[in-house]
């Protein structure tokens, strides 16, 4: 299945391209295409793959990003059956305090370049037969997290994008899921989650009692990408440990 991943170079996407280059045959040459903004670290990633992948450094930022990835993907994979759209961005604060341009870079990375590329792969999605699109939201699209309102904003409009795309282009074979994850520990995370007191006090709001890793995300991206849940699309799944069910903490 020849796949794009974006935000490749660390966290989940490293692990979701790691898990996929293992199954994939090495003798069919490069299947994924491994997209970020971080060269170096792309690199690393990429050696880990062996010659299953291929890669692409993009800002998703960026207007045209859509084109250009899918353009590199059809020259270095042969096409696309399936899209990843794992990369996003937090930019901290209130949204009293919150620049334009900052609000407007979360937009773009988190949910625009998610459009723009599934709209890029749109053709040879249909004409692959087995189309499909996992991108990673996150909790904060349902519930509100202080502090983050742009993301928690872009997050809730990226799962209702997955959900119109789920509608608009299933009769032509296409999948569109999300992933939702809750407390993991990511690049994005890992200054938050170095202070031991903190990590303590977010693993005790957790049922499960855990921070979440990256391969719990990937893996569930991997279930939905793939035929295992053939009949499965419009979905936002979450995993998070438990923690959405977790808002009245104690009776009375």
């Amino acid at each position: 299945m020849r796949t794009i991943i974006t935000g490749a170079a660390s966290g989940i996407g490293a692990e979701v391209a790691g898990l996929l280059a293992h199954r994939a045959d090495a003798a069919e040459g490069a299947s994924l295409l491994l997209v970020d903004r971080d060269h170096e670290r792309l690199l690393q990633v990429a050696a880990g793959c062996g010659k299953a992948a291929a890669t692409f450094v993009q800002d998703l930022a960026a207007a045209d990003c859509g084109d250009r990835i899918v353009s590199a993907a059809c020259d270095s994979i042969g096409g696309v059956d399936a899209l990843v759209s794992n990369a996003g961005m937090i930019a901290a604060g209130t949204l009293a305090e919150l620049e334009t341009a900052d609000f407007d870079r979360v937009f773009a990375v988190n949910l625009r370049a998610t459009w723009l590329i599934a709209k890029a792969s749109y053709p040879h999605l249909k004409r692959s037969g087995r189309g499909s699109i996992v991108a990673t939201a996150s909790i904060a699209a349902s519930h509100a997290t202080p502090g983050l309102g742009a993301y928690a904003a872009s997050k809730a409009a990226l799962v209702m994008l997955v959900k119109q795309l789920a509608n608009e282009w299933g009769p032509d074979g296409i999948r569109c899921n999300c992933v939702s994850p809750g407390p993991t520990l990511t690049g994005l995370t890992a200054t938050t989650y170095a202070d031991p007191e903190r990590a303590r006090k977010r693993t005790a709001d957790l049922p499960l009692r855990h921070l979440g890793q990256p391969r719990d995300i990937a893996n569930a991206i991997i279930f939905l990408l793939g035929g295992e849940s053939s009949q499965i699309t419009g979905v936002d799944l979450l995993v998070d440990g438990g923690l959405s069910t977790t808002l009245m903490k104690t009776a009375g």
